[in-house]
């Protein structure tokens, strides 16, 4: 299965796709696995990573984008 271009935590981002975030994915980014990416974009090559515990007005965790390689996988393939 090929994973999407661009996917999101957010239930309210059009990028947002339930099922197969249940199935669980993995990014690795620049050759590390990170476990807080809430969205990311393999073809423009960023992260969005929570920062800290800090949310919006919104109850949205608070996030700040990283630029480099990006390479999601599922988590039940390995």
């Amino acid at each position: 299965m090929t994973l999407p271009d661009r996917l999101s935590n957010n239930p309210k981002s059009p990028f947002h796709d339930a099922a197969l975030l249940e199935r669980g994915i993995g990014i690795r980014f620049n050759g590390a696995e990170k476990t807080n990416v809430e969205e990311y974009c393999i073809s423009e090559g960023w992260i969005r990573v929570a920062v800290g515990k800090t949310v919006d007005r919104h109850g949205a965790p608070l996030t700040m984008m990283l630029r480099g390689t990006v390479e999601p996988y599922l988590r039940d393939a390995e």
